[in-house]
């Protein structure tokens, strides 16, 4: 069983036998009914398997590597899927991955995250869930007190529209006690119905199945679960010799429906879930940072994804070449459960770095096309064929770009189109290696702009000897001598370009530990820790200096602790899924009273935990505050972080370990890159933002830095010769009206084309309720002026998933009762959309999902 599977039920009511050459499914009958006065016992036949844990996707669909893990399910699912859709019986739990519309889950798993639930239930539509992972103290308690059933507000923003009934499993999500798997190789007895057999047992099963009913109660109706073997034989008419239960085939759906008609009041509750023991030593923290390699390029390339669709979106779907499909799918699937956390093995964490690879070299095709499309003068709608070629630099991260470390004399220059997918106007400094020290660089009106040369430090030339080589297996070659830095402006959802070229001045360098420039100021800090075992840890940490701060930066062993110096109780705030920011209590959980037994694990917490397929993992971070001020910290990657003692942040960049923790993947954590034969340690790199702001300011820079991290401008490469480019090319493009851009609490989530020309388009509201005086409010967003040359002919607002209508479906969700007092909320929500006005209304956390079809189809594109 793989580590963080919080099944949420599929209610996937699946019996499968296989015969030669057709497999067949028997038709249970789930309209039998509760009866009144009686244990009312739902029998949900359900399976769990870990795909992408222990074997490799592939391994598993085909049946290899059986000696793991599972046999072959190609044959099985191939064959009764189709009839199961056909089933009315069969009630499917699912959601399509949300930027890969039609794309069937049946078992969609979900990490126990305020976020989460927030994300998939106010948006999908979703009425109950049902789980097992609680810490196991938590659980006791609520055994203790009955409350396993509870009422899930996960959203001060929504208060009680986003409230969800939320069912945790006394034992786990498994079958009963009693010897009732019916698994391959399980050696539970099964049920004998032929009474002229003599091991006829159906009496005996039917009690030993009665009591474990009744051993699981906790109110007048109850699940169980069982596997898919022998469950036919499961139900009888004389269930018990007292008759005290009634037992019926079931599906998560009937049962909430059983529930919801109790017309019952539940506990409410209001926090999130984390961190998750199962015992007093078994604290499931440490994968908030396990495989940060894996981690940043799941975060790399969900970024790149959303701009990715964006230039596919303007150049147009349509006709035959690459597109971003693959990548869309190698992301949808890092995000299982024992993947973007780094629960796998290494073969099958191999395997997604692998799909990711594959995803953006086919991606990178699509968005050198598009760049090449928009910028020729006369190209014309769905150009195919553009002359201009892109190259871009996916190893910039270990100082390896082969544009930039080009040859500059003779008249050459370097063309770098700088595009951004964020709906603002964006300022940044770029860096790239460079060879020469005389160097200039102009905007794209020709002026020049300020620019300084950095030295580059030999730690960073070693990484990048050492991984170029066996990322491509070649040695790069000669060694750039510096970063190139100069600052950009980049209009929103467009791209602004520059020109670096040879000059006739140049510098002089020093290698110096503190480097002030006019555009930054740096500490550069490089450490290396040997140690006798394989975990050996080489870290640079880069702070930016904030005027008049006094940050204490400690680095060891792959964490970093910043102290504050503050006076007074420091709060600390982790976020849950990069939007939601939790208060965290060292030692301490509202429902109920720990015993705290791991004082360090047990006070980890995950700082921009990957979500799922939604792609809105914006990596955010941590902040604590003391009374008058906040000390932010922002992150590249998921990873853990606490504040084990006052005035201190914890973030651990890199997780390793030398013995195998017991869990089910049979192998240590040990990362290691290898070179000619020789392996070692992988070097991870990581960076934090920070800043410290007067107490209730720090949002601003964490929502809209946080988009900055999360959404890079993404940076193309180009070669001209004799400056000739204005003259052929557009070198200054937006989307958008030249007079607008987004609203600073507003971000655009996915600009889309879908495969029938229409556009799947999402906005969010990036603050929560109360989070900040002026950006709560409610925000609105003018599609006229985010689409000025392309005429709206049809816009439907539909579920986050963009399966049903969204009225239908808020039509259709479940009120539910809570205990205790109520009071008057004052939720504020975007109104419908007027299809003449066209404007987007969005409240503090709220998501709005739109199919668009356009007058004139993407083929009219004025865009291009």
């Amino acid at each position: 069983m793989g580590p963080v599977r919080l099944a949420l039920l599929a209610a996937v009511a699946l019996a499968a036998a296989a015969a030669v050459g057709e497999a067949v499914y028997i038709p249970y009958n789930t309209s039998a009914g509760v009866v009144p006065g009686k244990l009312n016992v739902h029998v949900v036949p359900h399976t769990h398997d870990d795909v992408g844990w222990l074997k490799t996707v592939d391994q598993y669909y085909v049946g290899s590597n059986n000696s793991i893990q599972g046999a072959c399910v190609q044959n099985v699912l191939d064959s009764l899927i189709p009839a199961l859709l056909k089933d009315e019986n069969r009630k499917f739990i699912y959601v399509e991955q949300v930027n890969l519309a039609s794309r069937v889950v049946i078992t969609f798993e979900m990490r126990q995250s305020r976020l989460s639930k927030y994300l998939i239930i106010c948006q999908v539509g979703f009425d109950a869930f049902y789980f097992f992972r609680i810490d196991y103290q938590d659980r006791d308690t609520r055994k203790g007190t009955k409350e396993l059933e509870v009422v899930w507000r996960g959203s001060k923003s929504f208060g009680s529209s986003a409230d969800i009934f939320a069912g945790i499993f006394p034992k786990n999500y498994e079958p009963p006690p009693g010897d009732f798997y019916f698994e391959v190789d399980d050696d539970s007895p099964v049920v004998q119905d032929d009474p002229l057999l003599f091991d006829y047992n159906v009496e005996e099963r039917v009690n030993d199945f009665v009591a474990a009913a009744l051993a699981q109660v906790q109110l007048d109706l109850i699940m169980v679960m069982f596997g898919f073997l022998c469950i036919s034989l499961q139900i009888y008419t004389p269930q018990g010799s007292d008759g005290r239960i009634n037992a019926l085939y079931s599906t998560p759906s009937i049962y909430t429906d059983a529930k919801y008609a109790a017309n019952e009041q539940w506990p409410l509750k209001t926090n999130d879930f984390f961190p998750y023991a199962d015992n007093p030593n078994g604290y499931w923290t440490g994968y908030f940072t396990s495989r940060p390699a894996l981690k940043r390029y799941v975060r790399m390339m969900s970024g790149y994804y959303l701009a990715a669709r964006q230039l596919e979106f303007f150049k147009g779907k349509g006709k035959p070449g690459p597109t971003t499909d693959y990548l869309g799918d190698a992301l949808a699937l890092a995000q299982h459960h024992d993947a973007v956390t780094g629960t796998e093995k290494q073969h099958v964490a191999n395997d997604y770095a692998k799909r990711l690879s594959i995803g953006y070299t086919r991606a990178q095709e699509l968005v050198s096309t598009s760049l090449s499309c928009l910028t020729e003068l006369g190209s014309k709608p769905r150009c195919s064929t553009p002359t201009t070629k892109f190259s871009q630099c996916l190893l910039l991260n270990v100082t390896y770009c082969p544009p930039s470390e080009m040859d500059f004399s003779k008249g050459r220059s370097l063309v770098v189109l700088v595009y951004n997918s964020l709906g603002w106007k964006r300022e940044d400094v770029l860096r790239v290696p460079v060879f020469s020290d005389s160097i200039v660089v102009h905007d794209s009106e020709g002026r020049e702009i300020e620019s300084q040369l950095l030295p580059i430090a030999s730690a960073s030339l070693n990484l990048r000897d050492k991984h170029v080589k066996a990322y491509l297996g070649t040695t790069p070659g000669a060694k750039p001598k510096f970063w190139l830095a100069f600052p950009v402006s980049v209009p929103p959802l467009g791209f602004n370009t520059y020109f670096v070229s040879s000059s006739k001045k140049s510098g002089n360098f020093t290698s110096l530990s503190l480097v002030h420039t006019d555009l930054r100021s740096a500490t550069q800090k490089y450490l290396s820790n040997s140690y006798t075992n394989p975990a050996s840890v080489s870290l640079k940490s880069t702070v930016y200096s904030t005027q008049g701060s006094k940050d204490n930066l400690q680095v060891g062993q792959g964490n970093l602790k910043l102290q504050y110096n503050s006076a007074g109780t420091l709060s600390l705030y982790s976020d849950s899924k990069a939007l939601v920011m939790i208060l965290q209590i060292r030692d301490y959980r509202s429902e109920w009273k720990i015993e705290v037994h791991q004082p360090i694990a047990g006070n980890y917490y995950p700082v921009s935990f990957l979500c799922d397929s939604v792609h809105l993992q914006v990596n955010l971070g941590i902040y604590v505050e003391d009374g008058s001020k906040e000390l932010s910290v922002l992150v590249d990657r998921s990873v853990g972080g606490s504040s084990i003692k006052d005035g201190q942040i914890e973030l651990m960049l890199h997780r390793r370990l030398l013995h195998d923790d017991g869990r089910g993947v049979a192998e240590a954590l040990n990362e290691t890159v290898c070179l000619d034969n020789q392996c070692e340690g992988l070097t991870i790199e990581g960076k934090y933002y920070l800043k410290i702001d007067p107490q209730g300011e720090g949002a601003r820079w964490r929502r809209t830095f946080g988009q900055e991290i999360y959404s890079p401008l993404l940076l193309a490469f180009s070669e001209q010769d004799g400056g000739n480019w204005v003259n052929s090319h557009v070198p200054k493009f937006s989307a958008m009206d030249p007079t607008y851009s987004l609203p600073d609490n507003v971000a655009l989530l996915t600009l889309q084309e879908l495969e029938d020309e229409s556009v799947l388009l999402r906005f969010a509201h990036l603050y929560e309720a109360g989070e900040h005086k002026d950006l709560s409010a409610l925000a609105s967003v003018d599609l006229k002026q985010v689409f000025p040359d392309m005429k709206i002919g049809k816009i439907i607002e539909t579920s986050l998933s963009a399966n049903q209508e969204r009225a239908a479906m808020e039509k259709k969700r479940l009120k539910w009762k809570v205990q205790g007092p109520t009071t008057d909320e004052k939720v504020v929500r975007g109104r419908p959309v007027d299809p003449s006005k066209l404007v987007v209304e969005l409240g503090p956390m709220e998501i709005r999902t739109f199919i668009v079809s356009f007058d004139h189809s993407i083929s009219g594109n004025q865009l291009l």
